[in-house]
């Protein structure tokens, strides 16, 4: 990894003073070798900073794709720690499976079924749990049921799809864990009923259940839970488990139904019950715009395990929660069509909301009976949109957002452009919702680079999951395409396959040269995300991904850091330039932007070949003069390197100072694969600017 910024002159004085020491000799020898390496590979980048050249970036450029996959939500953003809380996951047929609930005593001292008599019409599986013990009779902890979170025992899972672009990972069994840290509070609701006393603990403890966290106690009688009745408590842990779980039990004979039991910290970001910590990773990439929910998660392999959008608003008990068959898990969807729209909000990015028209993996309804998904979809607008007096606004304002959110852009499906009805389906709904939303821009599936649509849209979906060499190749990918017509909205990229492993340095070098060539075709490239943006460790679907958490602790990988290389470029001008030299294993752009009063330009460069590169960089057009401000080196020893929970920082951007170059024309010496920026800031005089900068050799 590449460490402090030298100059060639204050590098001088270091050796004098070093060589009292006798070792300067090993410092100027590997300058030496850096400067004979990179001079044997030199190239210039030309750069017109006059304002008649430069050409704004859309405000909309960079932003974020965030899909349930990978647990990225249920077990993920979405603070909840209780999985499968209404105990719908097992199914409708009852008796069902609890998981990962389990019991706590043998079977003399409790029996624990399922029944359907919640009192919840969308989701009528509750827990029945018969005390057969009484007081000193049952063990000294009481008997009950205990959620371990996320995660539990999973069954093996193997899947391979025929779409080449979708990666599974085998997971075996492995234990679900709540995350409780001492000092926190925590909000505990349930719903319960008895035909007698109740005298429950309700309690956090550790994986064993031997060391208690936090515990309160509910004590009714009979006439007080007679009927289904909602209790909250706070629990506020005295502890820290990173393997935590929450118990229900109790040492009082007698029959007790338990349903939609919720444990949330209290402590979300903003108090919208996302994960703070996920959330600011998000945050930090000052994303301009987010897509939601899918992705693959929106299709479903069967339409009636699609994402439908009304079956996740109101109460979250209400809720009934679907089993994501694409990816196979259960989702309760407390993080649903609302909170989507309040996360938008929260992190200050125009969401973009895919919607199902009436695809899945496997089917495909007939155009001729596809509009009651295009009124579903209309429906779905109206609750962002609608006034609050209107019918589905109503409901968002009960949910306590009475001012609309802003939704300006719908995508028509995902990937769903090769299926026969696609076309068909998608002008129902792109006429539907232009009569009723003309300001709304539709974005189709279907691919138009290279050739132009045949059906009318704002922009089309460009998707690429492809080998490092092969992206970073088509940073020209968008050169020749129409500037007429819908624009691109490069939805999902990724490097994947052999040479990504769980994020390299390699893989973000390749994405790093395309992402530069979005920039500089920015014109017709008006947006792009990443995918996938998260997975939990223990529920790896696809890999890789840019944000890797567990319970209690997470990490960017080298494709995170990248996108961080672009925070300032959404908005800004893109200025004209020009690489002169071998420059098949380079990529550069210059682009100048305004923070906190100042002005600056930055000049981003990847070096994707196994040699430095002897940067020169020339900018004319300038009535102000250039010092040195900001550097910024993504890279390491291999190119195979990778962050992890062991070492989250092995691949991260590394900061430095650029100073003023003053008469010397010095060059900036890029690192063999590396992704380097320099941000310079403009001064009040008249000069031509030569920039330079020198590394000691990488290994």
């Amino acid at each position: 990894m590449m460490g402090m910024e030298y100059s060639w002159k204050f590098l001088k004085s270091v050796c004098i003073f070093s060589l009292l020491l006798g070792s300067c000799s090993a410092y100027d020898q590997s300058l030496v070798d850096a400067r004979e390496d990179a001079e044997k590979h030199s190239v210039t980048l030309h750069v017109d900073a006059s304002n008649a050249t430069g050409r704004p970036i859309p405000e909309t450029l960079f932003g974020i794709f965030f899909e349930e996959i990978n647990h990225a939500g249920a077990g993920g953003l979405w603070a909840e720690l209780v999985s499968n809380r209404g105990f719908e996951a097992g199914g409708q047929n009852i008796p069902s499976n609890i998981w990962p609930w389990s019991v706590i005593g043998d079977e003399s001292s409790i029996y624990v079924v399922t029944d359907r008599s919640s009192c919840f019409e969308r989701n009528k599986i509750s827990l029945r749990m018969e005390v057969l013990c009484h007081s000193n009779a049952c063990p000294s902890q009481g008997v009950g049921v205990y959620n371990p979170g996320y995660w539990g025992m999973v069954a093996f899972i193997s899947h391979i799809l025929s779409n080449a672009n979708y990666a599974f990972s085998s997971i075996n069994g492995e234990m679900r864990f709540q995350n409780i840290e001492s000092g926190k509070k925590y909000k505990v609701a349930l719903y319960m009923r008895s035909t007698g006393d109740i005298d429950v603990s309700v309690s956090f403890t550790s994986s064993d259940g031997l060391l208690t966290l936090a515990s309160e106690k509910i004590i009714a009688l009979a006439s007080d839970v007679s009927n289904w009745t909602k209790k909250e408590l706070l629990l506020e842990a005295n502890g820290t488990d990173h393997g935590a779980r929450l118990q229900l039990t109790t040492t009082k004979k007698g029959s007790v139904w338990f349903d939609q039991v919720s444990a949330m910290p209290v402590d979300t970001y903003k108090g919208h019950g996302f994960r703070n910590d996920l959330l600011k990773m998000m945050v930090d990439l000052k994303p301009r715009f987010i897509r939601f929910p899918g992705g693959c998660f929106v299709e479903g392999v069967w339409l009636r395990n699609a994402f439908r959008w009304k079956e996740t608003v109101g109460a979250w008990e209400e809720r009934p929660g679907h089993f994501g068959d694409v990816w196979d898990y259960w989702t309760d969807d407390g993080l649903g069509h609302f909170e989507f729209f309040q996360l938008a909000e929260d992190i200050g990015a125009a969401p973009i909301w895919v919607v199902n028209n009436g695809i899945s993996h496997n089917e495909q309804v007939e155009t001729a009976s596809v509009m009651p998904f295009v009124q579903e979809a209309l429906e779905g607008i109206e609750f962002a949109r609608g006034d609050s007096n209107s019918t589905w606004g109503s409901v968002r304002a009960a949910m306590g957002h009475p001012e609309p959110f802003e939704l300006k852009y719908v995508a028509v499906g995902n990937e769903d452009c090769n299926f026969k009805n696609y076309r068909g389906n998608y002008l129902k709904f792109y006429n539907a919702i232009k009569n009723a939303y003309p300001d709304i821009k539709i974005i189709s599936n279907c691919d138009g680079s290279s050739q132009p649509l045949d059906h009318p849209a704002d922009y089309y979906d460009y998707h690429i999951y492809t080998l490092a060499m092969d992206l970073f190749s088509m940073s020209h990918k968008f050169d020749n395409a129409s500037r007429n017509g819908p624009k691109a909205f490069v939805s999902e990229y990724a490097v994947n396959k052999t040479d990504a492993n769980s994020g390299s340095l390699l893989a973000a070098l390749g994405e790093a040269g395309f992402l530069l060539g979005l920039e500089k075709n920015s014109d017709i490239v008006r947006m792009a995300s990443y995918a996938p943006l998260f997975v939990n460790t223990n529920n790896r679907r696809w890999i890789p991904d840019a944000i890797v958490f567990n319970a209690s602790h997470l990490y960017g990988t080298p494709s995170y850091w990248v996108q961080h290389f672009f925070t300032e470029s959404s908005g800004a001008t893109l200025l004209n330039s020009t690489l002169n030299g071998i420059t098949s294993h380079l990529e550069a752009s210059a682009i100048s932007f305004q923070t906190n009063g100042s002005d600056y330009i930055q000049i981003k460069a990847v070096n994707f070949g196994n040699k430095s590169v002897s940067l020169k960089v020339s900018v004319t057009g300038l009535d102000t003069k250039l010092s040195g401000s900001k550097k910024t080196v993504l890279t390491s020893a291999s190119v195979m390197d990778e962050n992890s929970f062991s070492n989250p920082d092995m691949i991260v951007p590394q900061e430095s100072w650029l100073e003023k170059p003053e008469e010397l024309d010095l060059t900036v010496v890029l690192p063999p694969y590396s992704f380097s920026s320099f941000d310079l800031s403009k001064e009040s005089a008249n000069m031509k600017t030569l920039i330079s900068d020198s590394y000691p050799k990488i290994d």
